[in-house]
């Protein structure tokens, strides 16, 4: 078994960041479309001339939940390969990938793949880091299941089995999980009573990946808080004036360097509050994901008023958050200028169905499957 002393995983490649890409292939693949640009390190603006749009929310854990959201928002076959069916879409999940569910790393390590793959199609895939993912790096694994554990443990040992190449453990192990993970239930049958001692295996191996700098947490780092496409923002909580005010390249470039574990002069760790902590921050704000029904008349205007100042200064059409589940489905408020679409379709939530947004033509409409059978969609006009 792959040892979980810190000094041997700190030796494990660290993942590059994500940096602006133009595939050389791609033109040929777009047929005729402008290839997608991207500004910023992590990525903060992207173009994506004449793309649909897929965004996905909150998906905690629940890889069968995440293939489902997937397959109905037509990105992933269903014949079991994970393989990218989206061509030129681009899709975008607005994080809590992690908690509340034992398939993290798994479910992490598809959208890389998806990724890898819809980027040869002239597509993209996209994602931006939760306060699930944030508090998890700063160690906080309060809500972390029990299975969740293990499989950080499997994934360290399947890692050392890949002599520690951090890019070709992470994205093949959508492939192995399953297997991995049930060739080592059968080795660890008679750990009855040592289940305690299995695991503290678990919570090392989560804080050798997860913590500032560890492999997981630069992983993370790849990606942004904040994510403006086109003319429209995608973020977790909700983007507020006066972080557009600060700057939204500013923020995301500050979370991501915290999560590495840079710019510690003082040995100290400087948390971007204004991104990961406090109610109004990007990854915590439940100001626009209120029901509206809890709230009279002048609440209403003011919050509209907010988010429309906020969106006038970031140069967007409308805003699409997670974060807050919403037991009626993905909808809008606010003259459909925020989408609220975490659905709590995560076992460890409210094991609700699947929901996807779609954007096509600068229109966003709800796709949900229609009973437990995937293949009949229920699709709702566009706004």
């Amino acid at each position: 078994m792959a040892s979980l002393c810190l000094n041997y995983i700190s030796m494990a490649a660290i993942p590059p960041n994500n940096s602006n890409f133009q595939n050389p292939k791609q033109s040929e693949a777009c047929s005729g479309k402008q290839p997608i640009s991207i500004r910023g390190n992590p990525p903060t603006f992207v173009s994506a001339p004449g793309r649909r749009i897929i965004a996905v929310g909150d998906l905690h854990g629940d890889l069968s939940k995440a293939r489902s959201a997937l397959n109905i928002a037509g990105v992933l076959s269903s014949d079991g390969q994970d393989s990218w069916t989206g061509g030129e879409t681009v899709l975008i999940q607005v994080g809590d990938i992690l908690d509340r569910g034992e398939d993290e790393i798994a479910i992490l390590s598809l959208l890389r793949s998806l990724d890898i793959q819809a980027r040869a199609e002239g597509g993209a895939v996209f994602q931006v880091n939760g306060n699930h993912e944030t508090m998890n790096v700063q160690g906080d694994f309060r809500y972390v299941d029990f299975g969740a554990y293990d499989e950080c443990t499997d994934f360290l040992e399947y890692l050392g089995h890949c002599d520690h190449s951090w890019d070709e453990a992470f994205v093949n192990w959508i492939d192995v999980s399953t297997r991995w993970k049930e060739d080592c239930k059968i080795s660890q049958k008679y750990w009855g009573p040592w289940n305690l001692v299995k695991r503290q295996k678990g919570v090392i191996a989560r804080s050798v990946l997860l913590r500032r700098a560890g492999p997981l947490a630069c992983e993370l780092a790849r990606h942004p808080v904040v994510l403006k496409v086109d003319d429209w923002v995608f973020c977790h909580g909700g983007l507020l004036p006066h972080h557009v005010a600060y700057g939204i390249e500013r923020i995301n470039k500050e979370v991501s360097d915290w999560m590495r574990g840079l710019g510690e002069n003082d040995g100290m760790p400087h948390i971007p509050f204004i991104a990961t902590r406090g109610y109004d921050s990007v990854v915590w704000s439940r100001l626009y994901s209120r029901d509206t029904s809890d709230l009279d008349y002048y609440q209403i205007n003011q919050i509209h008023s907010i988010l429309e100042e906020t969106l006038q200064a970031v140069g967007a059409k409308a805003m699409v958050v997670g974060h807050t589940p919403q037991t009626t489905g993905v909808n809008c408020e606010y003259d459909c200028r925020i989408w609220r679409i975490d659905v709590g379709m995560s076992s460890g939530v409210l094991n609700s169905r699947p929901e996807v947004l779609e954007i096509k033509d600068n229109k966003a409409r709800a796709i949900r499957s229609k009973g437990d059978t995937p293949s009949e969609l229920q699709v709702l006009s566009y706004v």
